[in-house]
């Protein structure tokens, strides 16, 4: 995880969306195309947060010629490197100039993007990582609160950890527990955050009566996690939580079944979002849980289309044979609040598109996205925009393969359950 300080340290040194119809241009030179960059870890250990990209843009750029809209997209890949996302950042900004950047998918790929943004007062329009590490990554001093500032620049739209903490102990609450957690928290910008003793899990764990072990940050590409079994089957712990990358919860998983260790619940954060990662693991992927940013389920139709959220997944579907994953909502909904930012703004200089952001409020496949400073901390309220969240598990079909099911809404009563928290094994 590189800083704000760092990255501008070394920048200084250095489906388918249906056509559309009433989506008016912005004042641009005469022929010219609305540029939209966009960034997204489309290979190395984060590439399953990418999987649809090419589906959402693809879609996007035939509807858009379809209803007679001229936009381009220039697409890069971040390789799951903080340091390679800003060196297409600025890529996009200098030699692609476009008009806006989007960019989606952990804080690996979105803080580098954003800073650089911020640091070349170019807007920027992020999704796909929690709300702190995006925030508070990305000051100057992380650790000194009163030293935090806004970002002209730079917007971003999800849900925070105090989210994903409610969701994830409303679906252990659920089942008959020790409370006894074990915690996965690799050294990353989500690791950090999610394992800090202020902003993090451990001080809202304590307060309902749960014990952590923490065994301390780990290297993401971890191959042998014995000692972090070896301290959870030492403390008895009945729940296992975290936010790993897909390739280290299947190090570790496996492992654990064969060292015998089996929790009755293990609520993982960006390992098991994905379809293919649950399927990696074959039998024994019955019954994980993981938060849910979006589903087929959600009730919630885009603004571009009109689909459903279960038409656009039943899109995907179709075209690559794939189940949906969760980030299909959100990559669609970052070019459908460019469309409408762009449409508002009436022109592309970066103060007109920089105005319309902070002015934006849109139902999209995802739902509201407003920077009206609902539910935030006043000092991030000009940059983030809160979503909803929902707790599921992974359930093993009787042919193969798992669904997604939703177990748990109190945090969003408006998105439907689809059964009842189960204990693995």
């Amino acid at each position: 995880m590189i800083t704000r300080r760092d990255l501008l340290k070394s920048a200084a040194a250095t489906g388918a969306l249906a056509a559309t119809s009433g989506l008016a241009m912005p004042a641009v030179a005469q022929g010219a195309p609305i540029k939209l960059g966009y960034i997204s870890p489309q290979t190395g250990p984060l590439a399953a947060f990418a999987e649809a990209d090419k589906f959402i843009i693809d879609g996007f750029m035939a509807a858009a010629k379809a209803a007679g809209l001229n936009y381009e997209v220039v697409v890069k890949d971040s390789q799951s490197n903080p340091n390679r996302a800003a060196e297409v950042a600025k890529e996009l900004i200098v030699s692609d100039e476009v008009n806006l950047v989007l960019v989606a998918s952990t804080p690996e790929t979105t803080n580098p993007v954003a800073t650089t943004c911020e640091a070349e007062e170019v807007p920027c329009i992020s999704t796909a990582a929690p709300w702190q590490p995006w925030f508070i990554g990305q000051q100057a001093n992380p650790g000194d609160p009163g030293s935090w500032k806004p970002f002209n620049s730079a917007f971003h739209f999800f849900w925070g950890l105090e989210d994903v903490i409610a969701v994830y102990t409303n679906m252990w609450g659920q089942l008959e527990t020790n409370k006894k957690v074990g915690g996965l928290f690799p050294n990353d910008g989500d690791g950090n955050a999610w394992g800090d003793k202020v902003v993090g899990f451990p001080p809202v764990l304590e307060k309902l009566g749960y014990t952590l072990k923490d065994p301390g940050r780990y290297q993401n590409l971890t191959d042998d996690f014995s000692a972090q079994i070896n301290a959870f089957k030492s403390d008895g712990s009945d729940i296992i939580t975290g936010v790993m990358i897909p390739p280290d919860f299947t190090t570790f998983w496996n492992q654990a079944q064969q060292q015998s260790f089996k929790p009755k619940v293990a609520s993982i954060g960006k390992a098991i979002l994905f379809p293919q990662a649950v399927e990696a693991l074959g039998k024994n992927g019955h019954n994980l849980s993981c938060e849910v940013w979006w589903s087929a389920s959600h009730p919630f139709k885009s603004s571009l289309t009109g689909q459903s959220a279960g038409e656009l997944a039943e899109g995907f579907t179709k075209v690559t044979g794939r189940p949906w994953t969760q980030p299909i909502g959100f990559v669609h909904a970052l070019f459908e609040v460019a469309v409408d930012v762009m449409k508002r703004a009436g022109a592309t200089d970066s103060k007109a598109v920089i105005a319309a952001i902070a002015a934006s409020n849109i139902e999209t496949i995802v739902g509201k996205v407003a920077w009206d400073g609902a539910n935030v901390p006043p000092f991030a309220a000009r940059n983030i925009a809160k979503t909803p969240l929902v707790g599921g598990q992974w359930r093993l079909k009787d042919g193969g393969g798992y669904d997604l099911v939703i177990v748990d809404n109190q945090t969003a009563p408006n998105i439907p359950t689809g059964g009842k928290m189960e204990a693995i094994g």
